[in-house]
């Protein structure tokens, strides 16, 4: 917003599935999606590529361990996002476990409270402190990745706009995250 204050950028959190539908309607130009919809309606182009890691209590026994196998996971103390973000969704698949109702920070708080296991996505690492990165864990390899890619009604013309949104967004990850790589296991 600052090297082009000139655009006008409004920045919403929706559901997936409420994204797409924007889109559909026009209600929205562009929506940055953590999953490809295969929508013949939308214009679906990879921005980069995202690890999830394991978010575990001091009091879990596989804090102990330096990577997270999916049998280390029992889903006792797991906690995931309500249906309908792809984010729980995308892990659901991975693990293969029930969910619970609530907010990954509402979740991050219950495991740095001594409860349970979460979820987080790589770029959440880079906000963690000190403290709280002592509770992340990487998965084995292959390591669960999601795609995130920007989604924008096929009809959209404003395509300028687009390739400025597209080189903001991908010049402030980590270049790493811009390609697949080989340890990694699309979801």
């Amino acid at each position: 917003m600052e090297k082009y204050p000139e655009l006008d950028i409004r920045v919403t959190e929706m559901k997936t599935q409420d994204i797409q539908q924007a889109l559909h309607a026009g209600d929205l130009d562009a929506g940055i999606i953590a999953s490809k919809l295969e929508d013949t309606f939308l214009t679906e182009e990879t921005l980069f590529y995202e690890q999830f890691y394991a978010y575990v209590s001091r009091k879990e026994p596989s804090f102990k361990h330096d990577v997270i196998r999916t049998s280390d996971i029992t889903g006792e103390h797991l906690w995931l996002l309500d249906e309908g973000h792809c984010f729980r969704d995308q892990l659901v698949r991975f693990c293969q476990m029930a969910y619970r109702l609530g907010s990954m920070e509402t979740f991050m708080r219950m495991v740095e409270s001594g409860k349970g296991i979460t979820f987080i996505p790589e770029l959440a690492v880079a906000q963690l402190t000190e403290e709280q990165r002592q509770l992340v864990r990487p998965f084995a390899i292959p390591r669960p990745t999601r795609q995130v890619v920007l989604a924008t009604n096929r009809d959209f013309i404003r395509h300028s706009l687009l390739c400025v949104l597209k080189e903001e967004i991908k010049a402030a990850v980590p270049k790493e995250m811009l390609t697949l790589q080989s340890i990694q296991c699309l979801l």
